[in-house]
């Protein structure tokens, strides 16, 4: 028992509520006022990086609660109707739309900070790949099975674009995931590993600043009795 109060106030830290703080921030701008960068045809997704940072530096509580801001972040999107693909799975399938919405980034954030934990016992550089790999692939695993799910809705957003002769999972994978997901995939691999060595960096030269600042007053004391 004392153990997990140990865990619970180290995660509910000063720090770590700080660190929580501007990372939820990041996730809901990043997806409610656009983390995709247009290079062409080319489509940069950052709204999962803070996800990824989230599972990585805090475990996978912390990994699970900004994946599920932003899985409210986009429900909230698709409720507004901002697209006609929201328009349609709100309509038809407005249940298996909730749960996709919300289940696919948190369990994606949840798993990856498990694995990374579990992967950085033996190495730290690769879990921190593999996590970074796994947010996107989770998500985007998440979101196909939700569409499977809502048949109706896709069957009928595949009429409206003139395409309901194509097989529904193929459908799914060439037009609503495409190559974006590979994309997504590099982009977080990138990025996140090179944000996370910054976050360590800096939380080293923090941490020697403030051993110095708590070793100045031991000296001072110890001056003093002599």
């Amino acid at each position: 028992m004392e153990v997990k109060f140990m865990e619970a106030k180290k995660l509910f830290s000063a720090k770590n509520i700080a660190y929580t703080a501007v990372l939820l921030a990041l996730v809901v701008v990043l997806q409610a006022f656009g983390g995709t960068i247009a290079i062409g045809v080319v489509q940069l997704n950052f709204t999962l990086i803070p996800i990824v940072l989230g599972a990585i530096l805090f475990g996978p509580v912390m990994g699970a609660v900004l994946g599920c801001a932003c899985g409210v972040v986009v429900l909230v999107q698709v409720i507004m109707g901002l697209s006609p693909f929201y328009t349609v799975i709100w309509t038809y399938s407005p249940a298996v739309t909730v749960l996709t919405c919300i289940v696919k980034t948190t369990a994606a954030g949840l798993i990856a900070g498990f694995v990374y934990r579990l992967i950085a016992k033996r190495n730290q550089y690769v879990a921190v790949f593999v996590a970074a790999g796994l947010v996107p692939v989770i998500n985007t695993g998440l979101f196909i099975l939700g569409c499977l799910c809502m048949g109706n809705a896709i069957t009928v957003f595949q009429g409206d674009l003139e395409m309901s002769g194509m097989n529904i999972f193929v459908f799914i994978i060439v037009v609503l995931v495409t190559w974006n997901f590979f994309i997504e995939f590099a982009v977080n691999l990138l990025v996140a590993p090179a944000i996370h060595r910054i976050v360590v960096v800096a939380e080293r030269v923090i941490g020697g600043r403030t051993h110095k600042k708590q070793a100045q007053p031991a000296t001072q004391s110890t001056e003093q009795d002599q």
